[in-house]
């Protein structure tokens, strides 16, 4: 919310030390697009030859951005990132289109590329045409300032709604070099990723071609942001990016991957997975972490479908903010999924300890220790249907007044 002091989540986290990624150089400066007095505008460029993988919002009514990169990322090839925060550019028709090649047109003039190697990402506000002529005034200085320093600075550049900024860290092995992944995320309501307002951009050092670095992105993303959710609500502007300068030396990477890229895949997911969860942690209003596990469900893809059914009921999230111990709620939620279920073999559980089974209460059930338990900041509901194998997890937050005070002012 521009010009409003929002306190910081209680379940953030501190932002991390974050190095330098050989081939990166990176930076803000306030543009002056819809916030004041604060940076909003960011840029990436990228050594020569850096390959790109991508996913994006499914939601049918995306911003031009998204348009743009979806178009770029046919050619694999990235030589700048530029994103604004206070403008989503979506809904905007024709500007829309115009603001995008004429910022891609831009920066593509600083770095010395073509326009299809510029990506594009904006967030904030729906339906309110991108003032682009700040936009590429401010690209100039920002180019020339540019540094491989510059992950912190980023990290807050791109937060709207946000509470913290977002980033992370991991290294990993190809052959016997070892290469470093890093990435910030933005995002904090409107999330409900189906790959809000997400962002995520990822650097790498290493070589990898881009067919192999998409299929990694998709595998890691289905198990990281796709399965967090706020409030349901899936953004017109979700987009993950991947960026690999190829500055490392190590053993060749083939088109398809494969096994010189196990270790790779793993800090990968863990970078995604870390960032995912941030993004939960600052849910608007978030008091609470809420982690959800589905067993016992006919399928994996069912599994999924019921525990994010429970993750995005407001009467759970409501619950859990009044630190009701009301699984009865849960129950609810697993039937209204509409995957397959026994009412007389569920099993529900809270923090640990088991409350229902056989389609009631468990006799001499204490409700003292799930009480106890739900009034920490993290929250762990199981559920086993008792149908079969499959099984998924997912997190979410608590839903609290503090979400409508956010969204009800989001303009003002």
């Amino acid at each position: 919310m521009a010009g409003k002091d929002v306190a910081v989540s209680p379940l953030a986290l501190p932002l991390p030390e974050v190095p330098p990624i050989e081939g990166v150089r990176l930076g803000v400066v306030a543009a002056g697009i819809r916030y004041v007095g604060r940076a909003d505008l960011t840029m990436m460029e990228f050594a020569s030859g850096t390959t790109v993988a991508g996913v994006f919002t499914r939601n049918r009514c995306p911003g031009a951005p998204v348009d743009w990169c979806r178009q770029a990322l046919k050619g694999g090839r990235a030589r700048a990132l530029v994103v604004n925060a206070g403008n989503a550019n979506v809904f905007t028709g024709k500007a829309g289109r115009e603001a995008t090649r004429a910022t891609a047109a831009a920066a593509a003039g600083l770095v010395g590329c073509k326009p299809g190697e510029v990506f594009l990402c904006s967030t904030g506000v729906i339906g309110e045409t991108l003032p682009h002529a700040k936009l590429t005034a401010a690209l100039p200085g920002l180019h020339a300032g540019l540094v491989p320093e510059g992950w912190a600075e980023a990290a807050r550049g791109i937060m709207t709604t946000d509470t913290f900024p977002k980033a992370a860290v991991r290294t990993a092995t190809i052959g016997d070099a070892t290469v470093t992944i890093a990435g910030i995320a933005k995002g904090s309501g409107m999330i409900a990723p189906d790959m809000a307002t997400m962002l995520s951009f990822v650097a790498t050092d290493a070589k990898i071609p881009a067919e192999a670095l998409q299929a990694l992105l998709a595998k890691g993303t289905a198990r990281t942001f796709n399965c967090i959710t706020v409030d349901s609500d899936t953004s017109t502007s979700d987009t993950v990016l991947v960026f690999a300068t190829g500055q490392a030396k190590h053993p060749r990477v083939p088109k398809e991957g494969g096994a010189v890229l196990k270790d790779f895949a793993r800090a990968l997911e863990e970078v995604l997975h870390d960032l995912a969860l941030m993004v939960a942690r600052d849910g608007e209003g978030a008091q609470k972490l809420i982690e959800i596990n589905v067993t016992g469900a006919v399928s994996a893809k069912s599994a999924h479908r019921i525990a994010m059914t429970i993750a995005n009921s407001p009467l759970v999230k409501t619950a859990i903010a009044g630190e009701d111990a009301n699984w009865g709620r849960i129950v609810m939620a697993v039937g209204k999924a509409g995957e397959p279920a026994d009412r007389d073999l569920l099993s529900v559980a809270v923090g640990g300890t088991w409350m229902a089974r056989d389609g009631g209460v468990i006799p001499g059930y204490d409700e003292t220790p799930v009480v106890a338990h739900m009034k920490g900041r993290e929250v762990e509901i199981t559920v086993d249907m008792g149908l079969g194998r499959g099984k998924a997890r997912v997190w979410t937050c608590d839903l609290t007044h503090g979400y409508i005070d956010i969204n009800g002012s989001y303009r003002s």
